[in-house]
């Protein structure tokens, strides 16, 4: 997560506009302000165009991402949230997937900065929600301005994954030659 080292990248710069979604699950409402805040400050800084998504758990906010990245024009995503542990193991389960669920979006190329904090108590989350700190939210959304402006920089022509060369099949004249 950005914001942990003494290594300021800045805020990347972009010649055309962009365009990112803010998904958060406002369950805690004091904490959820703090994060947008502190996510759109960042965006405004940086000049760029946020809308912000709401859903009901940080577990929705892969798929919310998801849904949104197939069916809209986003360049990326902030992923902001808050889980504070409790007597089940269903916070495991909550944070464990909700990573997982960004991590994979991450690795199928959508840009996205992961600002759902997890916390032993509201004191955690409320000192992890600052405003000023950018290791929360408003890293989530450095981060994902940087894997947008990466995407950019590789830019160009979509790779299908696999052959990079036509492939001859075995068939008859009438049907497809190639793949």
């Amino acid at each position: 997560m950005a914001g942990h080292s003494d290594n300021d990248l800045g805020l990347p710069t972009f010649s055309d506009p962009v365009k990112v979604a803010i998904v958060i699950a406002p369950y805690y409402t004091k904490i959820s302000n703090a994060q947008l805040a502190s996510a759109r400050g960042v965006l405004d800084r940086a000049g760029v165009q946020h809308e912000t998504i709401e859903v009901p758990g940080s577990l929705e906010i892969p798929a919310a991402v998801a849904l949104a990245h197939r069916m809209s024009n986003f360049d990326g995503y902030v992923a902001l949230g808050c889980v504070i542990r409790g007597r089940t193991s269903h916070y495991d389960v909550v944070v464990n997937e909700s990573a997982r669920g960004l991590m994979l979006l991450g690795l199928q190329g959508v840009a996205a900065g992961n600002g759902i904090i997890t916390v032993e108590n509201m004191e955690q989350a409320e000192e992890r929600a600052d405003a000023d700190r950018l290791d929360t939210a408003g890293g989530a959304a450095v981060a994902a301005l940087h894997l947008i402006a990466l995407a950019r920089r590789f830019g160009g022509a979509k790779k299908g994954v696999g052959f990079t060369q036509d492939i001859q099949l075995a068939g008859d004249s009438e049907g497809p030659t190639t793949a």
